[in-house]
């Protein structure tokens, strides 16, 4: 045995100390460890001072708000009280009212139930914590109060003295021992400005590279053959797997900025000034990165003039890179805003020279990155923006909060009766468990997928708090032994709870494991009930996987598609609302990428016979279709074209009514359209904004025409997997349903 442990010691630990990420994650792994372990004791002690009634309700509530981020620390216990005292009051009302009729109660208890879960599912971050924190409050105080009413108050008072004595130790021992970090959030943003930065560069590079013009013919042929066959899918040149790649990394370190943003902000009063500017600079970049798809037209449709833009635009992001490589460049963007503007200056006398609405395609779409960047720029560098910023709204996913309401509501209601009929002296035990884990599950991306985990760990809490009663407990005699073996039994939980594939799993350990044990002042140890609540929690595990994962699964596909149906109706909205209605334009593109956020997540739920990289692609072109909806919006209202060439313009916004059930006659509409203002006679003075509407009309009919399984409402996504064509491809044109027959 030895042997081996050296053996494994030589192999492994020479590497952690080689290399320097790992040996860093180690150290902050093992330093978030040492502020929780403190934060336990502290609370412990003070728990057993006070004399409070369970004073592990203390210890629980460190582990549960602990975080490796001191904003985020400080926000969830503020929410947590909030939540805490929600809880309490309504407990203590619903008791009042049904004291006299179990099942009633019980089924008030479970309407509240349900509903925590829908508003912790509705709301983000720290934030979700309230109603978390409202919902299994409710049956913490309740629980011990169901034998004997009239302590439902004293009850609710001890459960809020031992909240309010976890978050306040939690506060303070993670605000004095934890480095704020808001330099490091804001370097970190500097850094994604540049990632997405030499992202698009390397589109840029790729399409100045066009420059035979033998190669331009090739691949203006192949996309214009496209274009003018509405009836078939158009060839599209796929991306290249490490842009693939890069994309996925991108896209995923912004999602992770967004709360980081939100927690060292509620740490910090600079930071807190600028936090929506930041959040708004961070949508602009995700904006940006997935504005580079297989679907934008002047990526593709190349000719010599579209080759001297990118060539432009490429130059352009080389001196950028060059810019923000000197250190303290941040504090004076002004190069490379200048640098910006310079560049848009050239596309405007190229779009004098070369009024052709396969260039205008280029130099409109390009044009928008370059502003886009621009203002990207300004939102993550200025100290004290002038501009006055206005609110990102956040998507709200009402059939996935119904669906862990009901869940919620389901599984409380169940557990009650049970607690009722079988007389079962662990009930509040078991109301306890499904309750906490249900309210906690709610605020994952998908529930039913972590509801294992959650009750993997839970189960593992089991033996570990057998081996803590029978070995460990049984031979303290003071409180420092005591917090020792806490701190070994629960360090699995706290280590592996920064770990992205155990989280889930360890927190469930780490919370529950403190529950389950009976620590009390004094200790008294009752191996019968003891006994009776690891039986509770084993029972309580099966019923939480039973509730998640067979009565009331998730169904990852259908809500993919509700998701792709949603971005549809968005982008229909978008054309079809009032033309004077001003549409902020960072505004709806960020609600659309919050549901491809989560489009994404749903699609890595499926197998491999869902076209899920080009959903994802087409997801990314509806982005694109919404943008050139809103320059043909603004050309409507403020462009001065032929009474002829308006109509039609109007006519062809219109035609995206039919975008859900006709794709096809929608493309079709907007090419009628585009031939009908192109061949419309103007006065010299409007023939660029004429040229304009008609590129705009052509890069959207070839967007729509492209995927029309994406936008279809019988697309391939939006069938039963059993059905025929289900995992077509998103390219492919869909088949005729009928209204009875299908």
């Amino acid at each position: 045995m030895p042997n081996v442990f050296l053996s494994f010691l030589n192999q492994h630990a020479p590497a952690m100390f080689a290399d320097d990420v790992r040996w860093q994650t180690t150290l902050r792994t093992a330093a978030y460890t040492a502020r929780v372990f403190l934060a336990v004791g502290i609370a412990l002690f003070l728990a057993f001072t006070f004399q409070l009634q369970s004073p592990m309700s203390a210890a629980t509530t460190v582990l549960i708000v602990a975080n490796p981020t001191v904003g985020a620390i400080v926000s969830k216990s503020v929410w947590r009280v909030i939540g805490t005292l929600l809880g309490a009051g309504i407990s203590v009302a619903v008791m009042a009212a049904f004291v006299q009729s179990p099942v009633l109660y019980f089924a008030a208890l479970s309407v509240f139930i349900g509903l925590s879960c829908m508003m912790a599912t509705f709301l983000r971050l720290f934030r979700a914590y309230a109603a978390v924190l409202t919902g299994y409050t409710i049956v913490i105080v309740s629980s011990p109060a169901f034998a004997d009413p009239d302590s439902i108050f004293l009850a609710a008072m001890g459960r809020l003295s031992a909240v309010t004595t976890g978050v306040v130790v939690s506060a303070f021992v993670f605000m004095l021992t934890t480095p704020r970090t808001p330099a490091k959030i804001l370097a970190t943003l500097h850094d994604a400005f540049r990632e997405t930065v030499r992202h698009a560069l390397s589109f840029h590079d790729a399409e100045s590279s066009r420059a035979s013009p033998a190669q331009a013919a090739d691949v203006m042929d192949e996309q214009v053959t496209g274009l003018e066959n509405t009836s078939a899918t158009p060839a599209f040149r796929g991306l290249p797997q490490p842009l693939y790649d890069s994309r996925g990394r991108l896209l995923a370190r912004m999602t992770g900025l967004g709360p980081a943003i939100e927690y060292a902000a509620a740490d910090d009063r600079d930071m807190q000034a600028r936090v929506t500017h930041l959040r708004i600079g961070l949508s602009r970049l995700t904006g940006l990165i997935v504005t580079y798809h297989p679907y934008w037209l002047n990526l593709s449709l190349a000719n010599g003039a579209s080759c001297q833009v990118h060539r432009d635009v490429a130059e352009t992001l080389r001196t950028i890179l060059t810019l923000t490589e000197q250190d303290g460049w941040e504090a004076n963007p002004k190069a490379v805003s200048d640098t910006i503007h310079v560049t848009l200056r050239k596309l405007d006398a190229l779009e004098r020279e070369n009024p052709v609405p396969s260039v205008l395609a280029s130099l409109d779409n390009t044009r928008d990155v370059l502003i886009q960047l621009d203002l990207a720029l300004k939102d993550i560098t200025t100290l004290r923006p002038h501009r006055v910023p206005f609110k990102l709204n956040s998507y709200l996913e009402w059939p996935m909060a119904m669906r862990n309401g009901a869940r919620g509501m389901f599984i409380a209601l169940l557990a009650g009766l049970l607690w009722y009929v079988f007389h079962w002296s662990a009930g509040p035990m078991l109301m306890l468990y499904v309750v906490a884990a249900s309210s906690l599950l709610s605020t994952t991306p998908s529930a039913a997928k972590t509801s294992p985990l959650m009750a993997v760990g839970t189960a593992l809490a089991i033996p570990a708090s057998f081996l803590c009663h029978v070995i460990g407990l049984p031979r303290i005699d003071g409180y420092p032994l005591l917090w020792l073996t806490l701190c070994v039994f629960l360090l699995p939980g706290v280590w592996l709870q920064l770990h992205p594939r155990y989280s889930i799993g360890a927190f469930g350990y780490a919370v529950f494991f403190t529950m389950m044990l009976s620590v009390s002042n004094p200790i008294v140890y009752d191996d019968l009930t003891l006994t009776n609540n690891w039986a509770t929690m084993v029972v309580a595990c099966i019923l939480l996987v039973l509730v998640f994962r067979v009565i009331l699964p998730a169904d990852h596909r259908l809500d993919a598609a509700r998701l792709v149906s949603s971005l549809t109706h968005s982008v229909q909205r978008l054309a079809t609302s009032r033309h004077n209605k001003p549409v902020l334009w960072v505004a709806w593109e960020g609600l659309q990428l919050q549901k491809i956020s989560r489009l994404i997540m749903r699609l890595s739920f499926l197998d491999e016979t869902v076209d899920r990289t080009g959903y994802t692609d087409a997801a990314f072109a509806a982005l694109s279709l919404g943008r050139l909806i809103v320059r043909l919006r603004w050309n409507a209202g403020r462009t001065t074209l032929a009474p002829q060439a308006h109509a039609a313009l109007l006519d062809a916004l219109a035609s995206f009514k039919t975008l859900h059930e006709a794709p096809d006659v929608t493309a079709a509409r907007l090419l009628q359209a585009a031939q009908s203002i192109s061949s419309t006679p103007h006065p010299q003075s409007s023939c660029l904004p004429r040229e304009r509407v008609v590129s705009c009309l052509e890069q959207a009919a070839y967007i729509v025409s492209s995927v029309p399984g994406f936008f279809h409402r019988y697309g391939p996504l939006q069938l039963s997997p059993d059905i025929r064509g289900a995992n077509a491809a998103v390219t492919e044109p869909v088949p005729h349903h009928h209204v009875v027959f299908g």
